[in-house]
């Protein structure tokens, strides 16, 4: 589950990771308070307006905008708050902007410039540790660094046994290049980051940039976090904080209805039960010539009411050429999701989308007799070839 910057900077507070403060607002007038309320607190004069939205590179598509008085934040907060915010992560359409992070200017003078650098903690897939990511070109994109100046980007993998070491938070800030006040500060932050990715059973924190201010702090400017879905069941108040405007309108139905459910760019729509058939399902399709518009597990309870809840995801998309129905009855028998099919598909009435129902399994003899008896304008096929054929003659 992502969360929004302000959310992100919540949760690494709570672990003692310091952070730029701010106050997110809903429209100018709660801007300016906010930036009252932070130059009353933190003495700062200047303000920085970030847009809350769940996408990187906001500050390239004009979401991220610095404001030298409050009439500057007024003004600023009117035109974010409310716009279509296109960065190079999200879509043509944009984001819409509900609300804005007012915060503190912490790139102020003092006896040294300040410095950016980029920071993560992930997990490294391939040897199914944790390890921290950083390097000392922060507020670039982390990609643009690595294929150009992939020297500069460091790793130092944590031991699930003995967890992040004194050393390698050590190792982090003279590899950054620190000293003196600066570098006990960046030992403490890394420490205390590890610590917030570990509580919170986070899949990913982001830190771009990470900065030193003019004074030696470290603090964390930005945050871009994602947490374990599957744990959030051991945090409650985590769960309060998912946006669902920031979500696909189509998956977020189907989380509703108890779907698994994910939205491509194609034009055949598939329902299978199982993860790994319809992985091989999508193979189909693409091998039929064909692109698959969605990634739909209905699991092993495909009833009337499933299905019926299923076709009508998938006809949401007006892209969708056909459909393929490809179920294998081990623990549900066949004869009762194509009872199924044919109930959902009467319950809907006329569907102008060709649909073709692979059955195998547990009486798919019984079920290919109830489909093709059915009177309905659905094809039955029984092998996998003989599915991906049907496929391919009707997007021909």
């Amino acid at each position: 589950m992502n969360l929004h910057e302000y959310q992100g900077k919540q949760i690494l507070n709570s672990f003692g990771v310091e952070i730029q403060r701010g106050i997110v607002a809903t429209t100018p007038e709660e801007a300016v308070a906010a930036a009252k309320k932070l130059t009353e607190d933190t003495g700062t004069g200047w303000h920085v307006l970030k847009a809350q939205v769940h996408a990187g590179g906001r500050g390239k598509g004009g979401g991220v905008k610095l404001a030298k008085s409050l009439d500057d934040v007024k003004r600023i907060a009117g035109e974010i708050i409310g716009m279509d915010l296109v960065t190079p992560q999200t879509s043509a359409e944009g984001k819409r902007v509900h609300q804005i992070l007012v915060t503190e200017d912490v790139y102020y003078p003092g006896d040294s410039e300040p410095e950016e650098y980029y920071m993560s903690v992930l997990l490294n897939r391939s040897t199914g540790r944790n390890m921290i990511m950083y390097s000392t070109e922060g507020g670039m994109d982390i990609e643009q660094v690595a294929e150009e100046t992939p020297h500069l980007i460091f790793h130092e993998e944590i031991d699930p046994a003995t967890g992040l070491l004194p050393f390698q938070a050590r190792k982090v800030a003279f590899n950054l290049g620190l000293s003196g006040k600066a570098m006990k500060q960046m030992t403490k932050f890394v420490s205390a980051l590890v610590t917030a990715y570990e509580k919170s059973d986070s899949a990913l924190f982001e830190i771009n940039p990470v900065l030193k201010t003019s004074d030696d702090k470290i603090i964390a400017v930005d945050a871009k976090v994602s947490l374990d879905a599957n744990a959030l069941y051991r945090h409650k108040d985590y769960m309060e904080m998912r946006d669902k405007r920031e979500e696909n309108p189509v998956e977020v139905e189907a989380g509703e209805v108890g779907l698994n459910y994910v939205d491509l760019d194609g034009n055949v729509g598939c329902m299978v039960n199982g993860a790994g058939l319809a992985m091989a399902t999508m193979d189909l399709i693409k091998q039929s010539g064909g692109e698959p518009a969605n990634f739909l597990d209905v699991g092993g309870t495909a009833d009337a009411e499933r299905v019926e809840a299923a076709f009508k995801l998938i006809l949401k998309d007006p892209s969708v050429k056909a459909i393929l129905v490809n179920i294998f009855g081990g623990i549900v028998r066949c004869d009762r999701v194509a009872a199924g099919i044919i109930e959902a598909y009467k319950n809907m009435g006329n569907i102008e989308v060709p649909i073709i129902v692979r059955l195998q399994g547990t009486n798919a003899d019984i079920a290919k007799k109830l489909i093709d008896d059915s009177g309905l304008d659905v094809q039955s096929a029984v092998e996998f070839q003989e599915a991906a054929d049907k496929v391919q003659a009707v997007l021909a």
